[in-house]
């Protein structure tokens, strides 16, 4: 089959038949195999604005063995639409494995005969009612109401995240990261570890990300949240005993697909459709074909979505910058990991400038840190579609003191 339909099912997390063809991915004779899924709790957590929920859990998985002093761990950050599974299969039969397996097991750049891998979901997890994901937000139960949350559970930042992620370690008796990767998403996480505890880790992996949003980037991300507010049925986030936002939620999807995507790989992807369909000249009613394939794919994604914790993921993005101090120079100055920048040339989403203001500044500040450009068709989703791309780079960054 077509390599372009197979990742793009991966993109849309489904095994799905687009086009006519089937979406499968052939098991990799490297691969970390079959993988747990486990779950962490903590109780009374803090948030950084300064809020407490009084139950917080989520779901972890790990490749590979934790040596005897604990200090071989590389933690993997995952992206906005993504979760903890970033390589293996939970069973042999699944149709796709994690989404960066070609780069994480045995004798691969993120080395799972060296490294315990570790991966955790989010708090405000896109997805919590996915039965492989566990999460705590709007969705949960108020354990003082006995009903869901809503938008009564307090906004979080990706420094929640990262809190969240130190509390797992520190369960685990982890006191080191070798590393922290992330791609998008988990490039913010990635690079907030290293100003929040910068004694904690050595190094740090930042794909297709940045050290700060700006107002841009602010308004880009909120289109994403605008659909959802604008749905009736949103009922100002009260709406988990009636009819869900599916509508505002499919819009939202969809365009997070969209603008994740660079013209050059939609464009093929959508051949077949342009502005000599015969039914969008006679009906207004009627859908480009590129439309209702783009709505098809945002709609089976509704499956395990939720409206509000899309909305909470938004704002902890819309939030970011690398420290949460009064500007960025501030926030990185507290950095002692030395870091690797990847940005796609072709990211319209995050774009490669986000990344480069960070290296320099870095660099100013008299750090170590590189920078180089993933180079492809896919935009934003380089970062994950192409990432064996740097593998050498990354397994060199990794290996080097």
């Amino acid at each position: 089959m077509n390599q372009s339909f197979k990742v793009f099912c991966q993109m849309i997390g489904l095994a799905t038949v687009l086009s006519g063809a089937v979406c499968l991915a052939a098991a990799d004779d490297n691969s970390v195999g079959l993988v747990n899924k486990q779950t962490f709790s903590t109780h009374d957590f803090q948030t950084f604005n300064g809020s407490e929920i009084p139950v917080v859990n989520i779901g972890w998985e790990a490749y590979g063995e934790l040596n005897a002093n604990k200090d071989n761990v590389i933690l993997i950050t995952h992206f906005f639409s993504g979760n903890s599974h970033a390589a293996g299969r939970y069973t042999e039969d699944d149709a796709l494995p994690g989404y960066w397996d070609s780069i994480i097991g045995p004798g691969k750049a993120i080395d799972t005969n060296r490294y315990y891998v570790i991966s955790s979901d989010t708090l405000v997890n896109q997805e919590p009612h996915n039965p492989l994901v566990t999460t705590t937000g709007p969705a949960s139960i108020n354990p003082s109401t006995g009903e869901p949350y809503g938008l009564d559970f307090p906004v979080v930042t990706i420094r929640d995240f990262v809190n969240v992620q130190k509390a797992l370690l520190d369960s685990l008796g982890i006191s080191r990261l070798h590393a922290v990767i992330g791609a998008s998403m988990g490039s913010l996480q990635a690079l907030d570890w290293a100003t929040a505890y910068p004694d904690f880790v050595e190094r740090v992996i930042s794909v297709i990300g940045g050290g700060a949003v700006d107002p841009w980037t602010i308004a880009t991300l909120q289109q994403w949240a605008n659909p959802i507010l604008a749905d009736p049925n949103w009922n100002n986030g009260d709406y988990y005993g009636g009819e869900a936002p599916l509508a505002g939620l499919r819009q939202a999807l969809g365009m997070v697909t969209l603008q994740a995507m660079h013209p050059l790989m939609f464009n093929q992807l959508y051949a077949a459709s342009g502005p000599g369909e015969s039914a969008p000249l006679h009906d207004i009613r009627a859908n480009f074909t590129v439309v209702d394939q783009l709505n098809a794919a945002a709609d089976a994604r509704t499956t395990f979505a939720d409206a509000n914790h899309v909305l909470y993921l938004v704002r902890a993005n819309q939030l970011f910058m690398a420290g949460f101090s009064e500007n960025l120079r501030a926030g990185l100055s507290r950095v002692s990991a030395k870091t690797l920048f990847l940005p796609a040339s072709n990211d319209l989403l995050l774009q490669p400038y986000l990344a480069r203001t960070a290296h320099e500044t870095l660099m100013e500040l008299g750090k170590t840190s590189y920078y180089e450009e993933i180079d492809g068709p896919w935009g934003h989703l380089d970062g994950v579609y192409l990432i064996d791309q740097k593998a050498e780079l990354i397994e060199q960054f990794l290996s080097t003191d």
